[in-house]
């Protein structure tokens, strides 16, 4: 075991975990953080990603030591208390969520996009959504999402 000091959703924790524990494994079973989903475990289907100091990476190919003292930022942690983020209400208010699996990891790698770029094209939202994968939706309604919190985000 080694120990672990990271920042998770803006808290402060130190941990001990197995030199090969992922980021992955610490949020969910360590944390209880179980928004961050566990699909494929090899970094094709997007449903672990997190922020890591802004940028959205795949948590299960994160070792947790590798995330020492960064910032990581969860669906969990998004939300300002009970308020959702402005992209957490365009995914219920446009339903670019159905079963819901994929959509924590969507939200936040739309987050990194509309961070970097306020006012994205279409191009550069299925750009910024690369990686993601989503079987129930089609991606129509997820890009119309972040394109309506893009423009809620602007005011």
């Amino acid at each position: 075991m080694k120990p672990l000091s990271i920042t998770v959703n803006g808290k402060d924790y130190e941990l001990q975990v197995k030199a090969s524990a992922t980021l992955l494994e610490i949020l969910r079973e360590d944390l209880g953080l179980t928004g961050t989903k566990e699909g494929c475990s090899v970094g094709e289907c997007g449903a672990c990603t997190v922020l890591m100091d802004g940028q959205a990476v795949n948590a299960c190919l994160i070792l947790a030591a590798e995330a020492g003292d960064k910032e990581v930022t969860t669906i969990e942690g998004l939300a300002d208390n009970q308020q959702l983020n402005p992209i957490q209400e365009a995914f219920v208010e446009i339903g670019g969520l159905q079963c819901g699996f994929c959509t924590p990891a969507m939200i936040l790698s739309a987050k990194a996009l509309l961070d970097k770029t306020p006012n994205p094209t279409d191009e550069e939202i299925r750009k910024g959504l690369e990686g993601n994968f989503c079987r129930c939706t089609g991606y129509t309604k997820i890009i119309e999402s972040v394109k309506a919190a893009a423009h809620k985000m602007r005011g």
